[in-house]
């Protein structure tokens, strides 16, 4: 009786690590996947400067008295808070699902660094498809620009919303991580994702 049941815990213990054993090798694959995605910003949108949506106009023509009196006001504050979200489109043209737990972001307006972060939801990309992953930029405009008179952290301001005539010049770099195991493997260096935005379009 001793021995059956030693027999069905070595025939459960030998099911259970074949289980981990398939699930491990389902991640590994995924992960391998995960290495031929292909990023690209689609889009920038909701970007609000001192809490102004500057993205709603199309020239500083366009802006109400109360919203520029607003603006030249938050410019004379110690801070001048910018907020936008950045669309990133991952692509798989994989035949299988390619997966990603976590991915580390730097994100440059203008070769000017702006925020260093984490994006920590887990996604999965279906095979021959594409996610959305939305990234929210939350800095202080005024500490990134540091050094720089007030009239070029205006013209910054107006161009990130299109509403300038120089498009603003967007680098982000990526670093993504699949868990295999119990083990969090990162994509070896960064993936540098270049574009431009200008006049409220995304051009690659």
């Amino acid at each position: 009786m001793k021995m059956k049941t030693i027999q069905k815990l070595t025939l459960s213990f030998l099911l259970l690590l074949m289980i981990i054993s398939c699930d491990v090798t389902r991640q590994t694959k995924t992960a391998i996947n995960l290495a031929n995605c292909e990023f690209r910003l689609v889009s920038a949108e909701n970007i609000n400067i001192a809490g102004i949506p500057v993205d709603t106009y199309t020239s500083v023509k366009d802006l109400g008295v109360a919203d520029f009196a607003m603006f030249m006001g938050a410019l004379t504050q110690p801070e001048l808070p910018l907020s936008l979200q950045l669309n990133i489109e991952v692509k798989n043209p994989n035949p299988a699902p390619a997966g990603i737990n976590s991915i580390e972001y730097i994100i440059f307006i203008d070769d000017i660094q702006m925020i260093q972060g984490s994006y920590m939801k887990p996604i999965t990309v279906l095979p021959s498809s594409s996610a959305i992953i939305n990234v929210q930029l939350n800095t202080d405009l005024k500490q990134a620009l540091k050094g720089k008179t007030m009239d070029a952290i205006l013209n910054f301001g107006f161009n990130l919303a299109g509403v300038g005539h120089v498009p603003t010049r967007f680098k982000i770099k990526l670093k993504p991580s699949i868990l295999v195991g119990s083990t969090l493997l990162s994509y070896p260096g960064y993936i540098t994702v270049k574009t431009e935005f200008n006049n409220g379009s995304i051009s690659q």
